[in-house]
């Protein structure tokens, strides 16, 4: 079954605005979960955690990478926004003071992952096998699950840069959609998903 959006298409304004994310979540997540679902009807992935799809994706086609990326990915997106300013758990505060030097010092990083991944694409904060927090960005809809990426963890914050994401209102301005981000970002959701790492 689709999944809802966690809160109604305009709550995000004004850093992301209602018909966005309508097209957004209806249009691009919903195209993603239909063709996914369509991949792997009849096989074995259907009874297959995400995880474990992504921890063998060079196994299979195309169809399976790219509209699971895209249906995981945008799903993470959805949950690690809000509407309402949530404050960071002391755990995690912690373990990024300890990984990044500090909070800003991980807004920078994450931000030129975000700024500079070319063409489509997410910037991320995941955490490793060792338990150590870093920031990657990955092209198309891979993710840091995924055994083709260049850094495996778990995912605890994603952010989509595909035009889709913000085109309508920031046009060409990647940057002020990236920097606005931190208005919205969900700390309560990442402090439980770095938790449950």
């Amino acid at each position: 079954m689709f999944p809802d959006l966690p809160y109604g298409y305009d709550a995000l304004e004004p850093y992301v605005d209602a018909q966005t994310m309508e097209l957004h979540y209806d249009k691009h997540h919903r195209g993603y979960f239909t063709k996914f679902t369509d991949a792997i009807s009849g096989t074995d992935l259907e009874k297959t955690p995400m995880p474990d799809i992504f921890a063998k994706i060079d196994q299979h086609g195309a169809g399976v990478r790219n509209n699971g990326g895209g249906f995981y990915n945008h799903q993470l997106f959805w949950e690690n926004m809000t509407p309402g300013q949530t404050a960071m758990n002391d755990e995690l505060k912690a373990a990024i003071e300890a990984d990044f030097g500090s909070v800003d010092a991980l807004k920078e990083e994450f931000g030129t992952a975000a700024k500079t991944q070319f063409g489509s694409g997410w910037a991320w904060l995941s955490v490793d096998a060792n338990g150590k927090l870093f920031v990657s960005s990955t092209p198309n809809q891979d993710n840091p699950l995924m055994n083709v990426v260049e850094k495996q963890g778990t995912p605890l914050l994603a952010l989509d840069v595909w035009e889709h994401a913000y085109y309508l209102h920031y046009q060409n301005r990647r940057a002020d959609y990236v920097d606005n981000f931190w208005n919205i970002v969900n700390w309560e959701v990442v402090g439980m998903r770095y938790q449950n790492a």
